[in-house]
């Protein structure tokens, strides 16, 4: 699994014209499935997402995790993170997992952070969406379960 952790002040996602998923203060994810991942990824990478020091703190270090501030969180399912583009100019996403995988993880994923007793939003799966965001910092992390 991969993961785009954006530290936002706020990030909203659309679809069709539509808001489906708004948030304020918090992390935009974008989540990407392999075709390797199974469910035993899980429990770290939501560890990390809900209490890795992205935030300042009084001191302007980055100390506080989301869990700390009350952060809030909009995950969007991106199986371009798993984009081969060591030949050619077209990329081949033959490393992503097949849809009922992806969308089957994705789930299970988004269900165990909100079990951390976090606001989770989201977008729709294998929907074209058009996500906006105020990126805080800039911070962005990227998290790789193969890693």
């Amino acid at each position: 699994m991969r993961l785009i952790l954006q530290r936002v002040s706020r990030a909203s996602v659309t679809v069709e014209g539509k808001i489906v998923g708004e948030i304020n203060q918090g992390l935009l994810l974008l989540v990407g499935i392999s075709i390797h991942d199974t469910e035993a990824v899980i429990g770290t990478l939501t560890d990390k997402c809900v209490n890795m020091r992205l935030f300042e703190d009084g001191q302007g270090k980055m100390n506080l995790s989301l869990r700390d501030i009350g952060g809030q969180i909009l995950a969007i399912s991106q199986f371009t993170l798993y984009a081969d583009t060591t030949r050619g100019r077209r990329p081949n996403f033959l490393g992503a997992a097949k849809p009922e995988l992806a969308k089957y993880l994705y789930d299970t994923f988004t269900a165990a952070l909100r079990e951390k007793d976090i606001l989770v939003k989201e977008g729709v799966f294998g929907a074209m969406m058009n996500v906006e965001l105020c990126n805080a910092g800039p911070v962005t992390i990227i998290l790789d379960s193969e890693k």
